[in-house]
């Protein structure tokens, strides 16, 4: 049985667990932080979550773990048969990870924990989310998913990349980071109806506060 290691406020660990629920693998969690830990970093060598370990060992790496449910694991297909159809869905799954939720990630400490993040490095952030956002407004099909009329990796990147980009978006900036991108709101309303969807929001609100908490006093 595949173990996943991480923890649930994590948005890397929640497209991996969505993943893996979507496509009915029967797999265990187990709850650990990211850790420097000589133990943790034999299975995952920078101290990162999510790892998957396998029969064969483990390896990190989100897109990486992503790719290889799919190429491994029975079930719903999250990647289409079509080797150009899978690139673009690849592309368009890389492209919000570089492009919006990495951006999105400089502004954290300030707007989820409270810290403050050099004026220079925001405005980079807010230039970068906006042109993240115009290239997949360029690129996303959206009928109604990211790439098509499936759901594939790229949904579930883009739900836990911006979901959390926009509130950065508001927060930080005070924009609305989908004015002009009122399909990618749509499509944030429909995955939010997934059963699995509010499973992992349930799990992620349980421990919310405590991670907060944690996080504000340099745990």
């Amino acid at each position: 049985m595949l173990t996943l290691h991480g923890f649930n406020v994590s948005n890397y660990f929640n497209m991996v667990k969505l993943a893996l629920l979507e496509k009915g693998v029967d797999f265990k969690i187990n709850n650990v932080h990211p850790s420097q830990d000589e133990a943790f970093l034999k299975i995952s060598p920078r101290g990162k979550v999510p790892c998957l370990e396998t029969e064969q060992g483990c390896f990190s790496e989100t897109n990486v773990i992503l790719e290889y449910i799919e190429e491994t694991q029975g079930g719903k297909p999250l990647l289409p048969k079509d080797p150009f159809e899978r690139a673009n869905v690849r592309a368009l799954a890389k492209e919000i990870e570089l492009y919006i939720e990495l951006p999105a990630r400089m502004c954290y400490p300030e707007v989820f924990f409270g810290g403050k993040v050099d004026q220079a490095i925001k405005d980079k952030a807010k230039a970068d989310l906006l042109n993240g956002v115009a290239a997949l407004k360029r690129h996303g099909k959206f009928s109604p998913y990211v790439a098509g009329d499936q759901m594939t990796i790229a949904d579930v990147v883009f739900l836990y990349s911006i979901d959390l980009a926009s509130i950065v978006a508001k927060k930080a900036f005070g924009i609305d980071l989908l004015a002009d991108l009122p399909e990618a709101a749509k499509l944030l309303e429909l995955l939010g109806q997934n059963p699995h969807v509010k499973q992992i929001e349930a799990d992620k609100n349980a421990e919310m506060q405590a991670f907060i908490a944690a996080a504000k006093a340099g745990k």
